[in-house]
């Protein structure tokens, strides 16, 4: 969730100077976007997966400190919950078959930390939301030993001002009362880079987010929190409620929410920065030493720190990025849509099709964000959510379609031709976008996996949280097969 910090409360004088901070930032960011040079090319994709750790009971394990001691590397780090982690895999650049190098390098990277979680009696499992953590488990020491989650929940708190209604309907609709951030801590997600040009930018996000709907319904992996059925990706609704600031009255203003899929397409990215700047107040007013206008004029890049760190407490499902490496700065779209999991080359086989799409919208000469409102991509986004494959979307051209044909006649086509372009080798994208293909033909993605085992075991007579458990063992079983969701079987036999 972002960097750390050096403290956990902070005096009206220095949220004061953060908000000087910050517009001092955003205008060395406007004058950068005009007069600087960007790292861009060649463009360079990178990918984040959360998981948990489970004991031996399938339940959570709080333990990611001992188990990251035991891995030892900083490309895994914690999260928000003791039993959730982070592996940052290198950034790469998206060449002839780097997807199948990526395949391997994850796999192996997750199969090593999975090997010295063992030694904690924990495994390490992705997906989306944990089906069998219960409100037991987020009690007492659920949270990470870091100040900045510390700090987050007392400011998210301090802002709303009462407790937090988690409220999500579904099959089985849950409502409860909580005093702190923990189920936020439940939603488990894969994080897509890339890198862009200031000048393609806009284009790429507005991309992203007409993609946004699509690629969750195709790839939803959450159907159940806390032993109830709610959303095929419930991580979406579960998120942005328990990260919510606003009380009821501020709702009703139409104040917006910190997690947002936003409300119109953008000319440029700092579009997104100054309206992160205008509408949301800071959560974590940490203040550098750094003088951002005096840096840029001695010809040196800026950290522009404060801009990042408010940056990175706006959930924006496609979140504008501005980071320097080895003293060059460099813009991304971070997207945010996907959960984690099921397996690697269902995770892999998600970010192919997402680059193959985005690549290709991204350069259309007919943008397709000039031929749908806003308004009907976030409803396509909420939809899916919602409803995974069973949702219809809104496509121009098509109208109303089901996942399946959308898929199958618009965006697997759009996503091979983006591919080409990238210059993938034909058997890369043969072997990926066939997952993708045969995900839809059947109608299996993570979300149904799970609904459908679960219903299976209950029929032959387990109760839910039995039902849970052993839907989970079995999902374990064959994440670790690596064979595609979309393959695996889904009845209550206790067959693997």
């Amino acid at each position: 969730m972002g960097d750390e910090i050096s403290r956990t409360t902070y005096s009206r004088s220095q949220r004061r100077q953060y908000r000087h901070k910050i517009q001092q930032c955003l205008d060395v960011f406007e004058t950068m976007l005009a007069q600087a040079s960007f790292e861009c090319e060649p463009p360079l994709t990178g990918m984040e997966i959360e998981g948990n750790l489970i004991g031996d009971d399938y339940r959570p394990a709080m333990s990611n400190a001992g188990v990251l001691s035991s891995i030892d590397d900083p490309a895994f780090q914690r999260e928000l919950g003791s039993y959730n982690i982070e592996f940052n895999v290198p950034p790469r650049q998206f060449t002839k078959r780097a997807a199948l190098d990526l395949e391997a390098e994850v796999r192996a990277s997750l199969n090593d930390a999975q090997a010295k979680a063992r030694t904690h009696d924990a495994g390490i499992v992705m997906i989306g939301i944990l089906p069998t953590l219960m409100p037991e488990h987020l009690t007492g020491d659920w949270m990470s030993d870091s100040a900045r989650y510390a700090a987050l929940n007392d400011s998210i708190f301090a802002a709303r001002g009462e407790d937090i209604d988690i409220d999500i309907d579904g099959p089985e609709p849950l409502n409860l009362h909580v005093g702190d951030i923990a189920p936020e801590s439940a939603c488990t997600s894969m994080q897509l880079h890339l890198q862009v040009s200031p000048a393609n930018f806009a284009n790429h996000w507005n991309a992203a987010q007409v993609l946004a709907g699509p690629q969750l319904a195709i790839g939803a992996n959450s159907p159940y929190f806390f032993g109830h059925r709610l959303w095929a990706e419930t991580r979406v609704e579960l998120f942005a409620q328990s990260t919510d600031t606003r009380p009821d009255e501020l709702k009703n203003q139409g104040v917006r929410p910190r997690v947002w899929f936003g409300e119109r397409w953008i000319t440029s990215i700092f579009d997104l920065f100054e309206e992160n700047v205008r509408y949301f107040p800071s959560l974590l007013p940490e203040v550098s030493e750094e003088d951002p206008a005096a840096e840029l004029a001695q010809g040196r890049t800026p950290q522009l720190s404060e801009l990042r760190l408010h940056n990175g407490t706006v959930y924006r499902w496609n979140r504008p990025v501005y980071d320097v490496v080895d003293g060059r700065p460099h813009l991304r779209v971070e997207n945010r849509v996907l959960p984690s999991g099921p397996t690697v080359a269902d995770m892999v086989a998600n970010a192919v099709f997402y680059y193959g799409l985005l690549r290709r919208l991204a350069r259309d000469q007919r943008p397709l964000w000039t031929q749908m409102s806003f308004a009907v991509a976030h409803d396509n986004f909420r939809r899916a959510a919602r409803l995974g494959m069973d949702a219809r979307l809104f496509w121009p051209e098509l109208g109303e379609v089901s996942v399946a044909e959308l898929t199958q006649r618009e965006l697997l086509p759009l996503a091979r031709q983006g591919l080409e372009e990238w210059g993938v080798a034909t058997e890369v994208i043969d072997r990926f976008l066939g997952i993708i293909a045969d995900r839809v033909a059947t109608g299996r993605n993570g979300a149904t996996w799970q609904v459908s085992t679960v219903r299976a075991l209950q029929a032959q007579g387990l109760s839910r949280s039995a039902a849970l458990v052993e839907m989970l063992r079995r999902y374990c079983a064959h994440m670790h097969t690596n064979e595609p969701v979309h393959t695996w079987p889904t009845e209550g036999s206790g067959s693997d």
